[in-house]
């Protein structure tokens, strides 16, 4: 299971999910959870608190657009990919006004346009980018774009959802006011939670913004402080998921942030130097803008995106995904998250690929 999320999720995760539901009203639970918080906590390497929100990393994103952007905010998004255009959506039914840097979808940003839109617009106040765009497998820049936009004076939302865990980002070094991620990409756990860093700039922020979602399940404040002894969840908790975060953050920790780095970069590696030899094109347009979490290669002239996907599943028991939005029909994406990130899955899916074309006469 090569696919760009969810991930075939690690063995003691898929344990975990098993484990017995508990009532999230017991001390011994809330308890519980306040462990897995601040181990979150720490491998997110923040002073304060994240939120777990109860749902896939779309609730969290969502989340952050409604919390962090009011009715007078000038919102500038950076599209470089179907996710970061796919954000305009909420920024426009937040904000006062929408601006957009726009590359093509093979490119990543320059953090000097950004800069740039910034000194034309001083009434910019939020700032939206995603990390690792995966429908088209490039990374942005967002640490020196973080700098700028502090620089500034702006909130920063990052959507981290593919990237956190894999490589060597974290909510501080991008200075994000909301830093969203994922537990079922990088981190190899199971899809339905989110998993937000709020700064303590991003949340007088949100205090201070009166169309801020509360009580609702899009709340982000509603959910602050809920690991504290004796505070209330504002829904019940997703307990089998929970519980997963826990194994997979586990594993994270013992075999330790920069070991998890560099076995996805290697596989990454090996995979996207592989296509090369065989002859096949990258997606993105340099070398240096290849994440190392997702690889992404044109579809060769003359060959069904989808057909040779389902080949690959037929006849080598591989499954990887499809282009998406503006890359549908044109990419095919090769996952290296999580359990997934394991250099010798290069050989196999390298072997299957060229077995697979060859009798198509590619």
């Amino acid at each position: 299971m090569l696919t760009t999320g969810p991930v075939e999720a690690y063995p003691q995760v898929l344990a975990a999910l098993g484990r017995p539901m508990q009532y999230d009203y017991l001390p011994a639970y809330q308890d519980y959870y306040a462990g897995v918080v601040a181990r979150l906590r720490r491998v997110l390497r923040m002073d304060d608190d994240p939120v777990i929100m109860q749902g896939e990393a779309i609730l969290g994103i969502e989340a952050a657009a409604a919390a962090l952007i009011g009715d007078g905010d000038v919102v500038l998004n950076i599209v470089s990919g179907v996710y970061g255009k796919g954000f305009e959506t909420w920024a426009r039914r937040h904000g006062r006004e929408v601006v957009e840097i726009a590359v093509p979808f093979d490119e990543v940003v320059d953090p000097q346009a950004v800069r740039a839109a910034l000194r034309q617009r001083p009434d910019i106040s939020i700032v939206s980018i995603c990390h690792h765009d995966t429908p088209s497998g490039t990374i942005n820049p967002v640490e020196e774009i973080g700098a700028i936009v502090a620089e500034h004076g702006a909130y920063l939302i990052v959507d981290a959802v593919s990237s956190f865990g894999g490589m060597d980002i974290f909510p501080h070094s991008c200075a994000a006011a909301v830093f969203v991620t994922s537990p079922s990409k990088c981190l190899g756990s199971a899809p339905g939670l989110s998993l937000v860093a709020v700064s303590e700039r991003g949340w007088r922020k949100i205090e201070a913004n009166p169309a801020a979602p509360r009580a609702s399940f899009l709340s982000l404040a509603d959910w602050r402080g809920a690991s504290r002894p004796g505070a209330a969840f504002p829904v019940t908790p997703s307990i089998a998921e929970i519980h997963a975060l826990d194994a997979a953050l586990d594993l994270h920790e013992a075999e330790g942030a920069e070991n998890v780095w560099a076995r996805h970069a290697a596989t990454a590696a090996a995979t996207r130097r592989g296509l090369l030899d065989l002859g096949y094109e990258l997606w993105p347009r340099r070398p240096e803008w290849c994440s190392p979490t997702a690889t992404v290669f044109r579809v060769p002239e003359g060959c069904d995106a989808t057909e040779l996907r389902n080949r690959l599943v037929r006849e080598h028991n591989i499954l990887i995904s499809l282009g998406r939005g503006a890359t549908a029909g044109k990419v095919l994406r090769v996952g290296h998250m999580g359990p997934a990130a394991r250099p010798e899955n290069a050989t196999k899916f390298l072997a299957a690929l060229e077995s697979v074309l060859s009798r198509q006469g590619v």
